[in-house]
């Protein structure tokens, strides 16, 4: 695995160790997880699985939403 030298503010990373530990994991742990979110976030994905099903529901025509339906038989 390649390997990156980050550096945090002091505050944040006690914040980060202390979340680990609450969660019994780690923070590098917690920095992947973080990073995964970030990317999905932004339309990256690191696995294909993943972008793959974002493709998919991308292509979905919009539905309309029953309140909107509601409204347009109301209004007749």
């Amino acid at each position: 695995m390649p390997r990156k030298l980050i550096e945090f503010h002091t505050e944040d990373l006690r914040a980060l160790q202390d979340l680990a530990e609450d969660r019994s994991s780690t923070v590098q742990e917690l920095i992947d997880e973080a990073v995964r979110d970030v990317l999905r976030k932004h339309g990256k994905f690191t696995d294909l699985r993943a972008a793959l099903t974002h493709s998919r529901d991308e292509d979905k025509p919009a539905t309309r939403s029953r309140v909107t339906d509601r409204r347009r038989r109301s209004r007749r």
